[in-house]
């Protein structure tokens, strides 16, 4: 259904090939056919057209070293997912473009699209838990729920999708609990702006930044997750591995710089852009427009959505047409930040709090009906009496 675009189907495949289905696994595997997710249909796969081609014009080397030129040979792993994609240079949900979905959706509907939800339960009707956690931050009060959780939850194996889901939505019920208290059962972003106490009609921009960050295509967050889910660990716990490897993303440290960037560019806006970005050639939070990745599309819409300040509105301004930079979502989140008055970590705390949903969401993914993950461990070390 899709070569008129370069790539065909399993049968089709084997039909131009004249093999049998391992035969076609194994040229993927190696790397001498690419293969992608069928966008009607994730859990089957499409091939590229071209390689088929190439191989069936006789270029069918099966020797041993064409087994390193394959993703396993990269040291990558291979991952169907039915969350999040790119298309055009935008990020989608599940197909619909962030950007435009944040205009009116909440994080609970974000949850029920990435989730699969196909009603408001199990995500209507949560009660506060006792017992709450505590800890000096939001991160650490966020890692000790999800650790908590991932020690009193059972193992994912063997589990039913409904009960899955269910737990799913308790898990997350708790982890905003956690970061903003117990208070009235409003929607999350409601109860996170109530925590910071801002007035109400602020509480909007919270629920805009919570939409537009709860998932994105980082890969190491997104494989410790699904390995740990497919490991059959508790939900909770994949949540939690996949929150750590976000710890230590380029998303995460992009954030942090920035927020305390901002800080200081909004005394004097114009000098310290020039002045950094003469001594680094970047400035944090700003991305390249031409990269392939960009999420400039996000950024401008929580900007634009936050109507900053002129102090705070003068950085990005001024920023763009000093460098030719654009603005990303982590100076987006920076400067929502600063314009809530949120505490110092306020932006990371954003990140850390939506990426929640997303992380369970692939923990849900590879649980329910995700394919195994492909990998090969080569041991590269020294043999034994070499020493």
């Amino acid at each position: 259904m899709d070569a008129e675009h370069g790539w065909i189907g399993r049968a089709e495949a084997l039909r131009r090939l004249g093999v049998k289905t391992q035969t076609l696994y194994a040229y993927v595997s190696r790397g001498r056919i690419a293969a992608r997710p069928d966008p009607a249909d994730p859990r089957r796969s499409l091939y590229a057209e071209s390689d088929i081609a190439r191989l069936g014009a006789g270029d069918r080397d099966t020797t041993p070293t064409a087994l390193t030129r394959g993703a396993a040979g990269r040291g990558e792993a291979e991952i169907f997912s039915t969350l999040s994609t790119r298309i055009d240079g935008r990020l989608c949900y599940s197909g619909l473009d962030v950007a435009q979905l944040s205009a009116q959706a909440t994080l609970e509907d974000v949850a029920r699209r990435l989730w699969g939800l196909r009603s408001p339960q199990p995500l209507m009707g949560l009660k506060p838990r006792v017992d709450a956690v505590t800890g000096a931050s939001i991160r650490l009060r966020t890692f000790a729920c999800l650790a908590r959780r991932a020690a009193e939850d059972p193992a994912l194996t063997g589990r039913d999708a409904a009960s899955l889901r269910t737990e799913a939505a308790e898990i997350l019920n708790e982890v905003i609990d956690a970061a903003a208290g117990s208070g009235p059962r409003l929607l999350f972003h409601q109860r996170l702006a109530r925590g910071w106490k801002m007035i109400e009609r602020d509480a909007d921009l919270v629920r805009r930044a919570l939409v537009l960050c709860a998932d994105d295509l980082a890969r190491p967050p997104m494989l410790a997750t699904r390995a740990t889910a497919q490991a059959g660990a508790p939900l909770a716990g994949a949540a939690l591995a996949g929150l750590t490897a976000l710890m230590g993303s380029p998303v995460m440290a992009r954030t942090q710089s920035a927020s305390t960037w901002v800080v200081q560019a909004r005394r004097d806006p114009a000098g310290t852009i020039a002045a950094t970005f003469a001594a680094s050639g970047d400035l944090p939070g700003f991305i390249d427009p031409a990269s392939p990745e960009t999420d400039e599309a996000r950024a401008r819409a929580l900007i634009e959505a936050a109507c900053l300040p002129a102090d705070l509105d003068s950085i990005w301004r001024e920023g763009e047409a000093q460098t030719g930079l654009v603005p990303g979502l982590p100076l987006a989140l920076a400067l929502l930040a600063r314009r809530l008055d949120l505490p110092r970590d306020g932006a990371v705390d954003l990140l850390l709090l939506a990426r929640v949903v997303g992380l369970i969401g692939h923990a849900l993914d590879q649980a329910i009906g995700g394919s195994p993950i492909r990998t090969r461990l080569r041991y590269v070390g020294p043999t034994p009496g070499a020493n």
